[in-house]
């Protein structure tokens, strides 16, 4: 993916914060399933699964989150995800012309937001306006 005169300026993951839905999830999978395991016979037969299902959702979005890189390099600006199948958007430096920085107020007490520069939308990157300053 890089040219040989490329170098790499930047290279992050989302921000953590993609990960507080699917994991609240998770927690709720298992807290339903450690409750019917609690209530017992009968309904103690789905709790198990309900747990192994929650642990199943936890893993894969900490395996997605882990696999998502955002890149800046000298040359281009790109995003890269997938474990089996890699997959990456990119966008050339000099074809982007304004970049636009995205930010809720959460966004901004926690640090994050959507960077768009060119074609390519790039949500919850971290510290977005360093990200920004670099393709600029």
């Amino acid at each position: 993916m890089l040219a040989a005169q490329e170098l790499v300026r930047l290279d992050c993951r989302r921000h953590g914060v993609v990960l507080v839905r699917p994991l609240l999830r998770a927690l709720l999978l298992t807290g339903v399933g450690v409750a019917f395991v609690a209530a017992g016979w009968p309904a103690s037969l789905p709790g198990p699964f309900l747990m192994l299902l929650g642990a199943i959702v936890a893993l894969r979005a900490v395996w997605r989150w882990e696999r998502t890189h955002v890149v800046v390099t000298t040359e281009k600006l790109f995003v890269v995800h997938g474990t089996t199948r890699r997959r990456a958007a990119a966008v050339r430096l000099s074809r982007v012309g304004a970049v636009e920085v995205e930010q809720s107020l959460l966004g901004r007490l926690l640090g994050y937001g959507t960077v768009i520069a060119g074609d390519l939308e790039i949500p919850y990157v971290p510290e977005p306006r360093e990200l920004a300053r670099l393709v600029a």
